[in-house]
């Protein structure tokens, strides 16, 4: 009989709660205790355009190697992910969670602004991998009147997109209140920019949650990097929140031109009225979709979004 060797253990199966890049922290689906692992070699280098094959939010295999410390093995077959360009390699791709049943997106009006296209670009690749959004404005305590006709062009501009808003302050209880259960018995990934408050969101929803906040710089009125990698935190009431670090952008990768539009709600719904079936919405005669910008039907800051995606598109194609 073949010895079997005492060093390799059977495979056990987790799912991925904490990412720094090199080492991940499991919780075993079927014990719950939680191992340090690293990725096997094999597949690290398994032939994918992704800067980080493991994410927050996998189901792995993972087992001892040689070394006597946990190796994953396999990833499980992901239903959905979140995934941008990597801001630093522009052919490969950042994944930046799986298995997402929704995603929360923090945008602020002021203190940092959020800019649009920034926002625009992250529904994009939502409505591409089919993760439902809710845009959560937030510091809303923060807003005087002055910034009211702003604050209803917003309301207005992601209304007529099909995109629920929630207008809160982390700091309200009744605000927090709301979120929470729009987060119950869901697993969501939290985004936006650094500064929007999303850390100190998570903490008043999850107090047990172990985040650190920060404050808006005074010199370049952005937001200080707190969180500086992936996690994921069980909730009490059921779910489980991902925190990420804040995104300054985000580069979109794998949606060829003529499906940009299909990810654009609000154009996609005037798009069967043009005149040509092959329209780009940029410059052809009676296209319904710049029919529905010029009376209102479409927010201008989408469409203008629309636009530099796809010319950002034909530089990358170049």
């Amino acid at each position: 009989m073949a010895a079997t060797n005492p060093k390799i253990d059977m495979a056990h199966t987790a799912i991925v709660i904490k990412s720094t890049g090199s080492w991940y922290t499991l919780s075993d689906l079927a014990t719950g205790e939680r191992a340090e692992a690293r990725i096997r070699g094999r597949l690290r280098l398994r032939g994918t355009r992704s800067t980080n094959p493991v994410v927050v939010g996998d189901v792995v295999d993972y087992e001892s190697d040689e070394s006597g410390g946990p190796a994953i093995t396999r990833v499980h077959e992901r239903r959905n992910y979140m995934i941008r360009r990597s801001p630093n390699l522009s052919r490969e791709s950042h994944i930046i969670a799986a298995n997402i049943d929704q995603a929360l997106l923090v945008v602020t009006l002021d203190f940092p602004v959020t800019n649009c296209e920034f926002i625009d670009r992250f529904l994009v690749t939502a409505e591409a991998y089919k993760i439902p959004v809710t845009i959560v404005l937030n510091k809303c305590d923060l807003y005087t009147e002055a910034y009211g006709e702003q604050f209803a062009a917003f309301l207005q501009t992601y209304g007529q997109a099909g995109y629920p808003v929630l207008a809160i302050s982390a700091r309200n209880p009744a605000d927090v209140g709301e979120v929470r259960a729009l987060l119950r018995g869901r697993t969501t990934l939290v985004s936006g920019n650094s500064g929007v408050g999303k850390s100190t969101l998570i903490r008043a929803v999850e107090p047990t949650a172990e985040l650190r906040t920060g404050d808006i710089s005074d010199a370049t009125g952005k937001g200080r990097h707190t969180t500086t990698f992936s996690q994921m935190y069980p909730l009490a009431d059921g779910g489980y929140i991902i925190d990420t670090p804040g995104i300054k952008g985000f580069g979109l990768i794998d949606i060829a031109p003529d499906e940009v539009c299909r990810y654009f709600p609000d154009l996609f719904r005037y798009a069967p009225d043009c005149q040509f079936y092959n329209c780009t919405h940029t410059h052809e005669p009676r296209c319904a979709v710049i029919d529905a910008v010029a009376r209102g039907d479409i927010g201008e800051s989408r469409y203008i979004s629309y636009l530099k995606i796809l010319d950002e598109d034909s530089k990358y194609r170049k």
